[in-house]
């Protein structure tokens, strides 16, 4: 099929620590983007003046025109400017978008930064207006799920995926301690990764099937932990690439689907988009699942990981749970997964909790791992995973 040389890498890359306390702006403000965007071009190693190619998602100044506003602000000017609208599979789109800019001579290289903000309790005094969103729905007047969803209480993140997981409990059995596993596991590798919001605090399986039930089977420890941060990548041609500071990141395939917005409309909810993107990722890069070293998984909920590892080929669907049981999910395991901690350890900063995975599988490339570096790491799966499961991209990434 057609697709990727393999002649566009990730270079550089940033993460800010996460944050439970608020010490930054509620909205990432233009400026910590350009703070956190020149922490991405130094740890590349290049010169700022190399990059003709911006993507982004969008500017908390701006509602309109967010690349050109950036690149204005930055100084920049671009040859490839793309805003990205895909939920959390938002970074993953943006890596392989820059990549495909790159390789067709659009630009030398593209910075994807992607802000952190976090959802705060509001005031009981003076509540807010009525949100324009709830999770993947809008309450936007004239919108399907204002009309026929919203109004009915199917609305927000956890009980769709507690739908999901119900339908999954139904056909195919749940195995609670499993799941739980897959959170644990992830804890360990934050204890490792000094970052990380749950660093030094080590969790058991019975911690989490003791944590209160947020919409049954999910479990709070379960459920990705609301943090400050941001993160960012620097995306280059060949040429770039063999003057930059660290081992090359390779972007060799990827795959995107997008189905449906809410669950509503799903036709099969068992049948996630990773089964489509992901098998174009591997046909395109050459590679199987057997040649993976690293997994970065978007892990909103436990159930997430467990069908997106079903759907992209790990293990056959209806199997995940007996899989994740014979298998240590750690940095030191036989199928190291999420070894910063994921989002549900290292914590998701909004829309960065995407960009959390894309940059824990090229720190891992690169071999910068620390005292959670996987060995012998040369190839990373990455996904990304937007609204209800209902938009997901896959990445594979190798070194040289």
């Amino acid at each position: 099929m057609a697709g990727l040389r393999g002649e566009a890498a990730i270079v550089g890359i940033a993460e800010l620590p996460a944050q439970r306390k608020q010490t930054r702006p509620e909205q990432f403000t233009i400026d910590q983007y350009a703070a956190l965007a020149a922490m991405v071009i130094a740890d590349s190693g290049l010169d700022a003046a190399a990059i003709n190619g911006l993507v982004c998602h969008g500017i908390a100044e701006s509602a309109m025109f967010a690349p050109a506003t950036l690149s204005e602000y930055l100084g920049m000017p671009i040859d490839f400017g793309e805003r990205v609208d895909l939920g959390g599979a938002t970074s993953a789109g943006m890596v392989w978008r820059a990549a495909v800019a790159v390789e067709l001579g659009l630009c030398d290289a593209v910075l994807a930064v992607v802000p952190g903000s976090t959802m705060l309790p509001r005031s009981q005094r003076h509540p807010a207006a009525p949100p324009a969103w709830y999770g993947a729905s809008s309450n936007i007047f004239g919108s399907p799920q204002a009309e026929f969803e919203i109004p009915y209480g199917n609305v927000g993140q956890n009980a769709p995926y507690a739908q999901i997981a119900q339908r999954y409990a139904a056909l195919y059995g749940y195995d609670a301690r499993a799941l739980a596993k897959i959170a644990v596991d992830q804890r360990t590798n934050a204890c490792a990764h000094p970052d990380a919001v749950f660093h030094g605090k080590p969790l058991t399986i019975d911690d989490v099937l003791d944590s209160p039930m947020i919409a049954d089977p999910i479990h709070m420890l379960e459920t990705v932990m609301r943090v400050q941060g941001g993160a960012g990548v620097l995306i280059a041609n060949a040429d770039l690439a063999a003057r930059s500071r660290h081992r090359p990141v390779w972007v060799k395939g990827f795959g995107e689907h997008i189905a449906f917005k809410t669950a509503t409309y799903a036709e099969d909810l068992m049948t996630t988009p990773v089964a489509r993107s992901s098998a174009k990722a591997f046909t395109m890069a050459g590679l199987t699942q057997a040649d993976v070293d690293v997994a970065s998984l978007y892990d909103c909920y436990t159930i997430t990981v467990l069908m997106t590892l079903e759907d992209a080929g790990f293990c056959a669907k209806g199997r995940g749970a007996s899989w994740i049981n014979d298998r240590d999910l750690t940095y030191r395991g036989d199928f190291p997964l999420n070894t910063a901690g994921g989002q549900l350890s290292f914590g998701q900063a909004g829309m960065a909790g995407g960009m959390h995975h894309v940059v824990d599988a090229a720190r891992q490339v690169m071999g910068r791992g620390a005292a959670a570096q996987v060995s012998d790491c040369d190839v990373a799966f990455v996904t990304g995973t937007g609204g209800i499961m209902s938009e997901q991209v896959a990445l594979v990434l190798g070194g040289d």
